[in-house]
């Protein structure tokens, strides 16, 4: 019985090592995305024009409707347009209904008003925080003739976390498109 007692203490003394043991360091993940190159939208036909990032492709409607495609991130900006007619009212309360569908699944909903007097444009930039299945929308329109909606989604189940910095990048681009609206009557 001693004997093993002697060789089990011999045993974990030769497994002693000097060096200390110190945690791993937490693993950042590095996405790289290209920088902003911004353009003017091609003539689509529609009385709007903005610009976009080239990293961006449009596939436009013929009711005036984009779908703006990120490859590489498997994301999608739904860009909705709606003229004016006696329905202002109506389109707001969509717009607004809209991005608080998402209530349930977001942890923050955070508003922010545009306006740019200069462009005639007016409306409300939206940040879902969550897991919700859109993190970033917006409405502007002029209030007499033209209303634009748009909401980024991914192709992919909602982890906010995960895809936050996708989110950011494309939403920079959101603000880019409602800062440089133009109206074509």
């Amino acid at each position: 019985m001693r004997l093993i007692a002697t060789l089990l203490v011999l045993i974990l003394l030769s497994s002693c090592n000097d060096s200390d043991v110190l945690p791993k360091p937490s693993g950042q993940l590095a996405l790289d995305f290209p920088k902003g190159n911004y353009v003017e939208t091609e003539n689509t036909g529609c009385p709007f024009s903005f610009e976009l990032n080239e990293y961006a492709r449009v596939l436009a409607k013929r009711d005036c409707s984009m779908k703006i495609e990120y490859p590489g991130m498997d994301a999608t900006i739904y860009l909705n347009y709606r003229p004016v007619q006696d329905n202002l009212r109506q389109l707001l309360i969509d717009g607004q209904k809209l991005s608080y569908e998402h209530n349930q699944k977001a942890d923050v909903i955070a508003d922010y008003p545009f306006v740019n007097q200069l462009n005639k444009s007016y409306g409300m930039m939206y940040e879902i925080e969550g897991n919700a299945a859109s993190n970033a929308q917006f409405y502007v329109t002029d209030s007499t003739k033209h209303f634009l909606t748009a909401a980024l989604y991914f192709n992919t189940q909602p982890n906010y976390d995960s895809i936050l910095p996708a989110v950011d990048y494309v939403k920079s681009d959101m603000v880019k498109m409602m800062e440089t609206l133009t109206w074509r009557d």
